[in-house]
């Protein structure tokens, strides 16, 4: 049974936000703290250092992902493990994946200052490069661990500098060579909890101060090139024009209607890349490229808008007079969070009075990859303003307070039953 009185110490936690967030720290109040950078470093030192402070076992792994340990009274139980990730994008916030990494170690520290025996190994992680990077390569740390990156990836990759992912990763304390012990089994994992801020508005916009994540947003990015003919602006007749810009433009918008078919908060489309060629101001665009990309919470959704994605580029193709090429980047499909982890989340979240939301995350996470070898859930915090991935990002401090202790009794309710799950 457990002790319904137990709570996580919030001016801790707090000053652990403050403490994390001096590294990487600029000029505009945000963050530069990209993976494998000096201030990252400086930055796993700190969190080494502050779970070796409260006598965890401390340990990094080929893939250079962070790990402590509290032992459970059972040690050869599979683990219960929550985390997240501490590097951030260019000028970003302090919350990013830093405040699950955090809460996790609070939660850590809440059990050795009530001297609570658990059952199971309770494990912290901080995942390498979740943030997209110069090595190309995000979500890196837990894809290593979960056994969806090649040893030809890794060593592949390299930055604008010339410089070896794998070089960064020594620095860093992990080892290609040491990569396959990282792999993660459900018989060393039996269940992964992440916390996160939103990121959007729904949470914050209604005043509930946990989200529980019901399954990671599926993602589909292709290279679209469109070509047309170059040729002169002034001499050209429009009814004689093969312009590739119009046509994209046309391809960009149906994008955007297709999207708008679907409920708000389950189906996104976004062109954030763009080149067109030759680019002059007196020349039919002969060429333009660009990167489409459309999230969606089921994969049905999102199979449903790439058949009419790929109908509408065809149709623009033939009315404009011009040829389309195609070139799929990534096609992962959503990740479910176990439903017997949000049973216990919504269980703990009524059992404190805590006010709580069922939602979908639009945004890709760790998780979604720990989700293909053991349980996983998320919890999510509500974002003011819904900004995040910017110097604004900013979670109320009662929120983060309550979201840590739903997570706290999520966790010690997971280590009761978790061998009953099978």
């Amino acid at each position: 049974m457990i002790e319904t009185s137990l709570r996580i110490n919030r001016d801790r936690l707090e000053h652990s936000i403050h403490e994390l967030a001096v590294y990487g720290r600029n000029g505009q109040g945000g963050l530069d703290r990209t993976a494998f950078t000096p201030a990252e470093l400086e930055a796993r030192g700190w969190l080494k250092a502050a779970l070796a402070d409260e006598g965890f076992g401390v340990r990094v792994d080929g893939a250079a992902n962070i790990w402590g340990r509290r032992d459970g009274e059972h040690p050869e139980l599979p683990s219960i493990i929550c985390g997240s990730h501490i590097d951030t994008v260019p000028n970003g916030g302090r919350y990013d994946g830093a405040l699950g990494v955090l809460m996790a170690l609070e939660v850590l520290r809440t059990l050795n200052d009530k001297g609570i025996v658990t059952r199971h190994p309770f494990e912290l992680v901080s995942f390498s490069a979740e943030e997209p990077n110069p090595f190309g390569l995000s979500t890196f740390g837990s894809r290593a661990v979960t056994g969806k990156l090649t040893r030809e990836q890794i060593e592949g990759a390299v930055n604008g500098e010339g410089k070896r992912l794998t070089e960064a990763l020594e620095e860093a304390g992990g080892s290609l060579e040491c990569l396959s012990h990282a792999l993660i089994s459900k018989e060393e994992a039996g269940v992964f909890v992440e916390v996160h801020i939103e990121q959007g508005k729904r949470l914050i916009g209604q005043g509930i101060p946990v989200g529980i994540v019901t399954a990671i947003t599926g993602i589909y990015r292709e290279e679209v090139t469109v070509h047309g003919e170059a040729n002169h602006a002034g001499t050209t007749l429009m009814d004689d024009r093969c312009d590739a810009l119009t046509a994209a433009a046309e391809m960009i918008l149906a994008a955007e209607d297709i999207c708008r078919t679907f409920p708000a908060a389950e189906v996104v489309g976004t062109v954030g890349q763009f080149r067109l060629l030759p680019n002059a101001p007196n020349i039919i665009p002969g060429e333009v490229r660009f990167l489409a990309e459309f999230r969606g919470e089921t994969a049905a959704q999102l199979q449903t808008v790439v058949d009419e994605w790929s109908s509408r580029l065809e149709l623009s193709g033939q009315r404009r007079r011009v040829a389309v090429t195609r070139k799929v980047i990534l096609n992962q499909p959503p990740a479910p969070m176990d439903q017997s982890v949000i049973e216990v989340m919504d269980r703990m979240a009524d059992m404190l009075e805590i006010p709580s939301q069922h939602l979908g995350s639009m945004a890709g996470h760790d998780a979604a990859h720990l989700a293909s070898v053991t349980r996983s859930g998320m919890l999510f915090v509500p974002s003011i303003g819904g900004k995040s991935h910017c110097p604004d990002e900013e979670s109320r401090m009662e929120d983060i307070e309550q979201a840590a202790n739903v997570l706290l009794y999520t966790l010690l309710d997971l280590d009761i039953i978790l061998d009953a799950k099978g």
